[in-house]
């Protein structure tokens, strides 16, 4: 991939439902949080369920400025953005799940349940080309010959 675009990031973001979310902390290190994808947008924008009253939460209230990451073999994406409470029924109801009924007690109106949007601002993505295997193959061939693997990086605004 030579040129990085939001339709290529918003493809990439499809592929996984478990990232890492990394936020601030209110003494300036940085935590990061596994989190279950429930929605990409067209806008590269990604959807979240979170417990209000935990530290991730609290750190996001504070800073909402968050990285979210993606990978998988021999690709990596990393997206920087901001984070948005939203109090929107009908979202939730849209994209409650049984993996998230395994989360909240309550359900769909347990106290503890937020919806998060991450809005994307940017990303940057390194990568094996060829895929998987291909990636494997690579990263394998560079091990034995003491090459580097090939791999190519692109960033972009969204």
């Amino acid at each position: 991939m030579s040129e990085l675009t939001q339709d290529h990031v918003v493809e990439m973001m499809k592929d996984e439902k478990i990232v890492m979310m990394t936020s601030e902390t209110s003494d300036g290190w940085l935590h990061s949080h596994p989190m279950a994808v429930q929605e990409v947008t067209d806008d590269a924008d990604l959807w979240f369920f979170i417990g209000l009253q935990g530290e991730q939460a609290d750190e996001l209230r504070a800073a909402s400025k968050a990285n979210v990451a993606f990978t998988k073999m021999g690709s990596w994406l990393s997206v920087a953005g901001s984070v948005a409470f939203v109090n929107d029924r009908e979202k939730i109801n849209k994209l409650w799940n049984d993996q998230v009924e395994a989360w909240f007690d309550g359900g769909k109106d347990d106290p503890n349940l937020g919806l998060i949007r991450f809005v994307s601002a940017s990303a940057q993505h390194w990568g094996q080309p060829g895929g998987k295997a291909s990636a494997l193959a690579n990263i394998v061939k560079a091990r034995v010959s003491g090459d580097r693997p090939s791999g190519t990086t692109a960033t972009t605004e969204l």
